[in-house]
């Protein structure tokens, strides 16, 4: 019977991580960045006589450059990048709309490769954008139709509805992959790869979910996976223990898949068996490995040269004066306590609100609050992860440090039982301290993410992370006992459940991105024209000097003096202030570059 061989090369999550440089703290970064990423695909090219090389999604937005090359608009650095590696297709990701439409059409246009998407629509139905393609590759005697179909995850309709209300439509993953697989194979092609930009769900199948990777491979309709979205890694440990997924193999129900991290740091590579029959090629067998970056990998001329202009204008864009801020701000505490890297977007995002709400009487209707989170306090993303903006003169990229998404501003009504239940989802982030043991316990769950833990400005209260966690990460009810959230107040009085607030927050949360209970994009007031991005920008720009001063509006509650509740921190967080209300001392080196510091409530 005869066999060839079949290589799947695949990057997604790139988030416009270009080069190996971090804009935001003006300097390089070794570990990360397409160009890296390339040689990298060039030695797996080289092992292999037949490959193909797809990108997942996540593309043009997520750094400085991805910003400049939006406002710029044109050639797109991304894509021009991936035309001198002669990349052979992409998928869309839920972050290619968060400019709009108009900006999403310009930069796909200069691709040299097929852009994929087969679940958004017009309004009418069909395709907005090309569902599938058919590549055609001679391998020895044989010619192989390799079949490639992309999805994305269907929430985009409320994280970026400003910019795709009566636009476009979505459809659930598994649904598309229903109509869209079979007219693929009808066509001619031999075996079905989904570039399915969404990742794996820990909870079952409920209609249209975000990651539905899972269900996509039990649907029988996809020979091979490409995943993403989730910023984790398939094959290992990050899904281990999961019903259905073989997490040493890379295996969804049997089918073979790769999720490759994120920013350019490892690339997915599945090498693919097929076996001739009299019906048509089948996978005999595969391995799915996943290859990373290191700090010593060069990185790729082509990609490099490519990406030449575009680097020079990004820096000259990022360095440019907008105000001055009195003291340091970092977020290397953020995590436990009300702190100034965060005030400031609370600050910010009042200050913008409050103007409008000078002639908008909808505004005046019930106090304002703002929610806001730290964007970047490590955890996965390693310890370089963190805001870090030195006091004085601030440019522009210190800026995008402190709001590094191009969320759009919302406005929504809540009462004071919502925001209760705001708190507890945001809560979720801790693990469950013991009180009993006196050996070192993490404070964090491993797989924190810390663009979910909101703080309100605008009450007052304290978390416990001694009582179990009222929901999990996707806002499901783990507990409905449990509270963690106490003293709740406003302006000094218990909150009233019954009472009504305006709450600033951005797109993503108000859309219902991170799952939080009773924030689904109904209870939207007002779409702003801004992102928050801008608020910020126009509050520092409107200020000569801003002096962001948290006076504690949240804290943690103490804990028994025995229990050693550890957070992990880079070295420079051992000469930073920590938050009103806690200290903080180094126990020492912990894990991948990380101090381990103890955490007391005072």
């Amino acid at each position: 019977m005869a066999t060839v061989a079949l290589r799947l090369i695949a990057t997604t999550d790139l988030h416009a991580h270009l080069r190996p440089y971090d804009y935001y703290r003006d300097a390089p970064d070794p570990r990360t960045g397409l160009a890296k990423a390339a040689t990298l695909i060039a030695a797996a090219r080289a092992e292999a006589p037949f490959s193909l090389l797809i990108d997942n999604g996540d593309l043009i937005q997520g750094s400085p450059l991805g910003d400049w090359a939006a406002q710029a608009g044109g050639s797109h650095p991304m894509i021009a990048a991936m035309n001198a590696l002669s990349y052979d297709a992409a998928a869309l990701g839920n972050h290619e709309f968060n400019y709009g439409l108009e900006t999403l059409d310009a930069a796909l246009g200069g691709a040299r490769f097929p852009v994929l998407c087969c679940n958004v629509l017009t309004p009418e139905g069909a395709p907005r954008f090309t569902p599938w393609t058919i590549l055609r590759r001679r391998i020895g005697a044989d010619e192989i139709a390799i079949g490639l179909i992309g999805f994305v995850t269907p929430q985009i309709l409320r994280w970026d509805m400003s910019h795709l209300t009566g636009r476009v439509a979505a459809m659930g993953i598994v649904e598309a992959a229903r109509r869209y697989a079979p007219a693929c194979r009808a066509a001619g092609a031999d075996i079905v790869v989904a570039l399915c930009h969404a990742g794996i769900s820990r909870i079952g199948p409920a209609g249209e979910d975000e990651n539905a990777g899972l269900t996509l491979a039990q649907s029988g309709e996809i020979d091979a996976l490409i995943l993403g979205h989730q910023h984790l890694k398939l094959p290992g440990s990050d899904f281990e223990g999961l019903a259905g997924v073989d997490a040493a193999t890379g295996q969804l129900a049997g089918v073979p898949a790769v999720m490759p991290g994120f920013w350019g740091g490892h690339i997915g590579v599945i090498d693919l068996e097929l076996e001739k029959r009299a019906t048509g090629w089948r996978v005999a067998s595969f391995r799915s490995e996943l290859r990373a970056v290191e700090p010593t990998t060069p990185a790729d001329p082509a990609a490099t040269a490519a990406s030449e202009d575009a680097h020079r204008a990004t820096l000259d864009y990022v360095r440019a004066p907008v105000g001055a801020v009195s003291a340091p701000l970092a977020s290397y505490f953020a995590m436990i306590g009300d702190d100034p890297s965060v005030r400031i977007v609370h600050d910010a995002q009042l200050w913008y609100a409050r103007r409008l709400a000078e002639a908008l009487p909808v505004l005046r209707e019930a106090p304002l609050l703002s929610a806001a989170a730290p964007f970047k306090c490590g955890g996965r993303a390693g310890p370089e992860h963190y805001t870090s903006v030195p006091a004085g003169p601030l440019a522009l990229r210190h800026v995008a440090d402190l709001y590094v998404y191009p969320n759009g501003l919302r406005i929504v009504r809540a009462t004071g039982a919502l925001l209760r239940e705001w708190l507890e989802r945001a809560a979720s982030v801790f693990a469950k301290l013991d009180p009993a043991l006196t050996g070192e316990q993490p404070l964090l769950r491993a797989d924190f993410a810390p663009y979910d833990f909101d703080s309100l400005a605008g009450l007052s209260y304290r978390l416990d992370p001694t009582q179990p966690a009222r929901y999990d990460d996707q806002g499901q009810l783990a507990d409905p006992s449990a509270r963690r959230v106490l003293d709740l107040s406003h302006e000094g009085r218990p909150l009233d459940d019954s009472a009504p607030f305006l709450v600033v927050t951005n797109s993503y949360r108000a859309g219902g991105g991170g799952h939080f209970p009773g924030l689904d994009g109904s209870n939207v007031i007002y779409d702003a024209p801004d992102s928050n991005f801008d608020a910020l920008l126009q509050y520092v720009r409107a200020h000569e000097v801003v002096a962001p001063t948290p006076g504690g509006a949240w804290r943690l509650k103490p804990w028994p003096a025995t229990v050693v509740a550890t957070l992990p921190a880079p070295a420079a967080a051992a000469d930073f202030p920590p938050p009103p209300g806690v200290s903080v001392a180094s126990l020492g080196p912990g894990l991948e570059g990380f101090l381990r510091f103890r955490v007391t409530p005072e």
